[in-house]
């Protein structure tokens, strides 16, 4: 489906040139003199990197059609990550690389959207937020908590983030898979 750059909006995934992208950022430029442009961020959902590009104002270009599947985490295979559909039931192992840093916060039984172009696997999306247990961390000594410095804290998954003085091993963290920090305890 052919688009132009009066249908730009944040999300939106096109092709061009040799890759396929998602609108991460843009812009409308109209300079007083010359004609008007788009100003672009572009990010590669085969490679996962951003890029500025600019565009003039009415070029049209292919929309890629993304499709997002629901699929349940199963296991971990040495480097593959094991997927199932849960309509068919079917069991797809992904490499490391197609399933990026939301690796570090997968647990078995957890649902993800598996991002495809065609029969191309681009990524694999976990939720914004995962509750976790912290496996290991140095005790919190009373009184530590005046001061609101923080320590490392290694999860159930065997990710590393920081974490407040007061937690402890075996709380139950909420940890934002974007950004890799923590956002509250929920348990403990």
């Amino acid at each position: 489906m052919a688009i132009s750059t009066a249908d730009f909006r944040t999300g939106l995934t096109i092709e061009t040139g040799n890759g396929i992208y998602s609108i991460v950022e843009f812009q409308h430029v109209k300079p007083g003199k010359g004609g008007a442009f788009v100003r672009t961020k572009l990010k590669n959902l085969r490679t996962g990197a951003v890029t500025d590009k600019t565009f003039r104002a009415g070029e049209r270009m292919e929309q890629a059609m993304i499709e997002r599947q629901s699929m349940q985490f199963l296991y971990r295979a040495g480097d593959e990550y094991v997927f199932m559909n849960t309509e068919t039931f079917d069991q797809m192992p992904l490499p490391r690389d197609v399933v990026g840093e939301g690796a570090n916060y997968l647990k078995p039984d957890m649902n993800a959207s598996v991002v495809m172009y065609g029969d191309e696997i681009l990524a694999v999306e976990v939720p914004n937020t995962v509750d976790l247990a912290v496996a290991k961390t140095d005790p919190g000594l009373r009184g530590d908590t005046a001061t609101g410095g923080s320590k490392p804290a290694t999860l159930e998954t065997g990710a590393v983030v920081n974490v407040p003085l007061f937690i402890n091993e075996q709380d139950l963290i909420r940890v934002d898979t974007r950004t890799g920090e923590y956002v509250q305890r929920v348990s403990s």
